[in-house]
């Protein structure tokens, strides 16, 4: 598999391409902002034909390239219909702080095509089989997508759900701190600890070094909760 990131915009968001290789087709996971100068970049590069745009969650610093992209390519966005919203009303879903930062105004809109991701489902993209999970907490459509790789482990996009040593900040609107815990009980600590993790913000780091070293999900382990989330992206 052929995974290409880079970060974007003033928040420093991870996008990402997936492909079976060069000269195939390929996904875009997350085009934030200031994303579609490298974007191009990169297709051109590894000569790629993108067929969907994958939105992890509808936080703007992840989607606010979404619309130019995917109609410059006349391909569908998906997003999880909890955070559909935020495509059109980005201002909707950030702190007052942030808001005011960007003037109070970021302008946005829907793509010509958007399709609504279901938990569970399975996505047959560009030869690629990736798995959907509703991972509410720090939005409530977050979602993580995760696929098998040729060698046999498994990668996880895991937006601002996980990151290396820390977890997306749950204080925003649409975040909910109990949700975030059920998420990373039941759906991030049963994954194995091979899966390398792509996350939203920050480097790639594995389930397993999460799981020795994340105070969060070791406060998990231990059956004591977890501390509020600090404050990383939006």
């Amino acid at each position: 598999m052929l995974v290409v990131g880079f970060p974007v915009g003033a928040l420093q968001a991870n996008c990402y391409l997936l492909a079976t290789g060069e000269g195939e087709a390929c996904v875009i996971v997350d085009p934030g902002q200031d994303a579609v100068e490298p974007i191009t970049e990169a297709l051109r590069k590894h000569r790629l034909s993108p067929v969907a745009v994958l939105l992890t969650h509808g936080h703007f610093d992840h989607v606010f390239s979404v619309a130019p992209v995917c109609d410059g390519h006349d391909v569908p966005a998906w997003i999880h219909p909890d955070d559909r919203d935020l495509l059109a009303d980005p201002l909707k879903g950030i702190s007052p702080e942030t808001a005011a930062f960007f003037g109070g105004r970021l302008a946005m809109r829907e793509p010509a095509e958007v399709r609504e991701l279901t938990d569970r489902a399975d996505l047959d993209l560009a030869g690629l089989t990736l798995t959907v999970d509703h991972t509410p907490g720090h939005t409530g459509g977050s979602v993580c997508f995760s696929a098998g790789t040729e060698e046999g482990g498994r990668i996880m996009l895991s937006g601002d759900t996980l990151f290396a040593g820390s977890i997306g900040r749950t204080d925003l609107p649409g975040g909910d701190h109990a949700r975030m815990l059920v998420t990373l009980r039941e759906k991030v600590l049963p994954l194995d600890d091979d899966t390398v993790v792509l996350p939203g913000h920050g480097p790639t780091t594995t389930i397993g070094r999460e799981r020795a070293s994340n105070p969060f999900l070791l406060e998990l382990q231990r059956g004591t909760g977890a501390p509020a989330a600090p404050h990383r992206g939006l």
